[in-house]
């Protein structure tokens, strides 16, 4: 592992505000920033209660504002829900306020349910662009030729840093066919992981950003004082998940003792098994388990990510995560 990295859904927490998870968002940059996390990303989410992230690039531009020196990105901008050309303005331009700071991470899925994406592309497409449209938005941002009709002002020359992500097998051919780093959101789809890195690797034609593939892996986070602690704090992001599971997703909820008597066994065992992937318990306990994750799927890039009420205790969640890193990665 060459480089550990921190995602934020920016969760507005069952009693607080989209203000309130905005400003939660800043002061857990400024601390992964301190902490030696080398990126900070944001994901888009649409109709979603308890994410305050819909605006992804404007997110990240009060993130970047907020930090100094950590890299500050998309993971990701779902493109099928836009014009390549925009996101290259609004990256190029993000690019341009924030040199050498900025990632696009492109996802293919809709990031919401069917009614919403409908809303946000006016019209559905029948077919599947995402390959194409990754080229041309990767033009955009790649020096100027001088024979361009159509430029991204700003964008062009800044040749902002593009990743493909993905849960399935797909991602992971694109990528690796245009030469692009991959990163896999295993922290809530583990299953396809060791064989999308391994199709991935062995597939991987270099390009002109990319001379060998680099992988990143997305592992759960909920680190404290104690295994008990830990647990009771975890439980927010089982009730979250759960409810998104059952059509009732909302607010984070506040953390309960017992969780595994406030949802049904079976919704309970299939969101254990979406979070799988992923550090529980005390430092030595995280510290114990990213090992085993780092060992099991030797990633270039590990990231970490999680959801707790209280933003105090997420704070401190990933700094003990931030110091088991810094020991696996040395």
């Amino acid at each position: 592992m060459q480089k550990f990295s921190l995602l934020d859904l920016s969760p507005i927490p069952e009693g607080k505000t989209a203000a309130d998870a905005l400003a939660n968002t800043a002061d857990l940059a400024v601390a992964a920033e301190n902490a030696g996390y080398h990126r900070f990303w944001l994901a888009e989410h649409h109709n979603m209660p308890g994410i305050a992230s819909a605006a992804t690039s404007v997110v990240i531009g009060h993130v970047a504002a907020a930090t100094k020196t950590i890299r500050v990105g998309a993971g990701g901008i779902m493109l099928p829900n836009h014009a390549p050309l925009m996101i290259a303005e609004q990256f190029g331009t993000l690019a341009t306020l924030f040199p050498d700071r900025i990632d696009l991470g492109l996802g293919r899925a809709p990031g919401t349910d069917m009614a919403t994406a409908r809303a946000l592309r006016r019209h559905m497409a029948p077919d599947d662009t995402f390959p194409d449209d990754v080229q041309e938005l990767i033009g955009y941002l790649q020096d100027p030729t001088g024979a361009a009709a159509v430029r991204a002002v700003p964008g062009e020359g800044t040749n902002v840093p593009v990743w493909i992500l993905g849960s399935s097998l797909y991602g992971a051919q694109l990528a690796a066919y245009l030469g692009l780093p991959y990163a896999f959101a295993s922290h809530f789809a583990p299953d396809m992981l060791e064989q999308a890195i391994s199709i991935y690797r062995s597939t991987f034609k270099p390009s002109a950003t990319l001379a060998k593939p680099y992988v990143m892996v997305a592992a759960g986070v909920c680190a404290a004082e104690t295994e008990a602690e830990a647990d009771y704090l975890r439980s927010s992001q089982y009730l979250a998940f759960a409810n998104l599971r059952t059509g009732k997703a909302g607010k984070l909820p506040l953390p309960v003792e017992n969780v595994e008597t406030q949802i049904p066994p079976q919704v309970l065992a299939q969101v254990k098994h979406a979070l799988s992937c992923s550090a529980s318990g005390t430092a030595d306990m995280v510290h114990a388990q990213l090992k085993g994750l780092i060992a099991k799927y030797q990633p270039d890039e590990l990231m970490v990510t999680g959801m707790i009420h209280d933003p105090a205790a997420r704070i401190r969640s990933f700094d003990i995560a931030a110091k088991a890193l810094n020991d696996l990665q040395a």
